[in-house]
């Protein structure tokens, strides 16, 4: 039986995803020179990308002689994956726990508590 949802990135695979969904479909040396890995080396992001592909993390064309690669994960899926896994690990999965220590946070600007006051508003709504 399939898994239905994909696995979860580590903190590398992350920041891999994070060029590609940004970016597009991108070589490796652009991969590279996004995330200004001068030393981390180009050998290094192609292994990881690999094995990112293994584990359908991304996509890989072979029709050009540099593979193009490709988030094969869309982005709000994995920050959802990410946000349940921190809700149950760090915080026993009270979400309003979560959401209570993010709005206590000093970098939550006046822009970003509007817009959660709409979607909170929003939310009411569609009760």
């Amino acid at each position: 039986m399939p898994n239905a949802s994909p696995p979860m990135p580590t903190p590398a695979e992350l920041e891999i995803l994070r060029v590609l969904w940004h970016r597009g479909p991108s070589t490796v040396r652009e991969v590279q020179t996004a995330l200004d890995a001068a030393s981390t080396g180009y050998t290094t992001i192609l292994k990881q990308l690999q094995l990112m592909h293994e584990k359908a993390l991304v996509t890989r064309d072979e029709s050009r002689r540099a593979h193009v690669y490709a988030a094969g994960v869309d982005a709000s899926i994995t920050q959802r994956q990410l946000v349940d896994d921190l809700v149950d690990r760090a915080f026993g999965g009270a979400t309003d726990k979560l959401v209570l220590r993010a709005l206590s946070s000093e970098r939550v600007t006046p822009e970003e508590l509007s817009a959660i006051r709409a979607l909170l508003d929003e939310l009411d709504d569609e009760d």
